[in-house]
């Protein structure tokens, strides 16, 4: 045996078997706020097991196998017939079994649903971001399903069944199905009413047959998809069976898979609808985006909570390594500018979930008002929030040095998936302008954020000065679009910094208000005012293990 030429030492032990839910102080407390008293327990319990499972070797390993074996499309069978289907390796089916198991598509039925839902997304898709995809428009599908109750009688309780079955059957046949969603094609894109996919109606009330494509179609071997196309009657949504009632497959021509940044593990395609592909109108005729309008908000909603798990990971990860590695003469996490570093990534990724989970709450409220604050409050979060992603994970990935860079750290796949939510679902410029949209129909969208950054008004100086500028921006209309994204970022801010006047411990508040909304910032990640009891703030959001 040859010689030992050095032992290891002064590395920063796996971050390995801990409850991703528990340890998230923030989580933990967001979801006490929210939750009824007596739902408490139960909704604790649900949590902690999905956390533990989110925090073990084994969800950890099926997160990288997933990403470095990626889906293979095949054509056609070894006879040259058309089947037009995605493989995925087997943690991948672990992985997105476990979050339907989970409840993770069970939201709009349950007490608290869409708050225990939110932390259990936002805890389990830490293993693993791809899965998240089919996770999140199976969940989102229902509120589109519902403007036809008869569609919803049907489909509502495949979507928000318990029990995952993969492969293709006939929807009728399985325990629980998975839904997607076709909008852009390659001439539009976000600009959906350009689209030249063709609906011809059937003598079936209700039956369509589709000629088109669609330009980005993910989780392409889910059950069925939502789908938008022009009939007689204008732009309208359908829904498209994988396979049809009678066992046969449905015209679904999948010409390739995109090779993405990151999301390595989720399938996204290119499909084409030959003439003969079977549809089932969603809704009236030329009321197509009204119809697929609550589906795109609630994944909207969910690239928040996406963005904000992602963030919590990178975050999580620094402080881990910091607090195990020593450098000159002493641990990383206890050297004035790497606290500095860590407590601004700290204070980014608390303001994440919070925001979060407040859209969260208002989603289970379902009143007038709170759906009137969502109106405002989602775009912007979804500009804002998914925004921040990509430099938390850099900065986070930096503080590892050299093993950050590495592949085996886990933190490159993190930096890949962190643009994708701010593409998805409407990239930042039609946020920002769908934030113009409501701000000029829906006085009473406005009235609601107001109030509800108000309800922190006389806490803090500088969220009191920022609340005053922002009504000075909003009063000027002015160039109002060019200005837009400027003026959506404020609007975000001050409601993080609202929130977080009124729940966080003193000193997460008075650093954001002072960074954020004081402008004693500077442009990079580690620039907090040093007078700051930063300590607290790292030490928040550490995981201990």
């Amino acid at each position: 045996m040859a010689p030992s030429t050095h032992t290891v030492t002064n590395q920063a032990p796996p971050l390995v078997g801990h409850d991703v839910f528990t340890s998230d102080r923030v989580l933990v407390e967001s979801v006490e706020r929210h939750v009824a008293p007596e739902l408490l327990d139960e909704v604790r319990t649900e949590l902690r097991e999905l956390g533990t499972a989110a925090g073990s070797a084994q969800a950890q390993e099926w997160g990288a196998q997933a990403n470095e074996n990626p889906p293979r499309l095949r054509t056609h069978d070894r006879y040259g017939n058309r089947i037009d289907e995605v493989d995925f390796h087997p943690a991948w089916h672990r992985l997105l079994g476990h979050a339907v198991t989970s409840g993770l598509t069970d939201a709009w039925g349950r007490p608290a649903g869409h708050v225990r839902r939110a932390a259990g997304f936002m805890a389990w898709t830490q293993a693993e971001g791809g899965h998240g995809c089919p996770v999140s428009m199976t969940h989102s599908a229902v509120p589109a399903l519902r403007t036809d109750p008869e569609l919803a009688a049907e489909w509502e309780p495949r979507l928000t069944s318990h029990v995952y079955e993969e492969g293709l059957r006939p929807a009728g046949q399985k325990a629980g199905v998975l839904f997607g969603m076709g909008m852009t094609e390659k001439q539009g894109g976000s600009d959906v009413r350009a689209n030249t996919t063709a609906a011809a109606p059937l003598a079936d009330d209700g039956a369509y047959l589709l000629t088109g494509h669609k330009w980005f179609c993910s989780a392409p071997m889910s059950d069925a998809f939502l789908v938008l196309g022009q009939a007689p009657g204008g732009l309208t949504c359908f829904l498209v069976p994988r396979v049809l009632e009678d066992g046969t497959r449905n015209a679904f021509a999948i010409q390739r898979l995109k090779d993405k940044l990151g999301n390595r593990s989720n399938a996204s395609s290119e499909v084409e609808f030959d003439g003969t592909t079977w549809a089932r109108r969603v809704g009236e005729e030329g009321r197509g985006v009204r119809t697929i309008i609550e589906m795109v908000a609630a994944t909207r909603l969910d690239c928040v909570i996406g963005s904000a798990g992602l963030m919590r990971q990178a975050v999580v990860q620094a402080v881990h390594h910091a607090a195990h590695r020593s450098a000159f003469g002493g641990l990383l996490v206890e050297k004035p500018l790497m606290r500095n570093v860590l407590a601004d990534l700290a204070l980014e990724s608390e303001a994440a979930t919070t925001l979060a989970m407040r859209l969260a709450a208002a989603y289970d409220a379902d009143t007038e008002e709170e759906r009137a604050f969502l109106r405002l409050a989602l775009p912007a979060a979804k500009y804002w929030v998914t925004k921040r992603c990509t430099p938390v994970a850099a900065e986070a990935l930096e503080c590892l040095g050299g093993n950050g860079y590495v592949e085996e750290s886990g933190m490159p796949r993190l930096l890949r998936e962190a643009p994708l939510n701010s593409v998805w679902e409407g990239s930042g410029n039609v946020q920002a302008l769908d934030v113009l949209r409501a701000l000029g129909r829906e006085p009473r969208a406005l009235d609601a954020y107001l109030k509800e950054v108000g309800r922190a008004r006389g806490a803090d100086h500088r969220l009191d000065a920022a609340i005053k500028d922002l009504l000075t921006e909003l009063s000027d209309l002015d160039g109002i679009e060019a200005r837009a994204r400027r003026l959506v970022e404020r609007m975000a801010l001050v409601l993080q910094g609202s929130l977080l006047v009124r729940w966080a411990p003193a000193e997460v508040a008075d650093a954001f208000c002072g960074s954020r909304l004081g402008g004693d910032w500077g442009a990079a990640f580690g620039t907090l005012p040093h007078t700051l009891d930063l300590a607290s703030v790292v030490e928040r959001a550490r995981v201990a293990v």
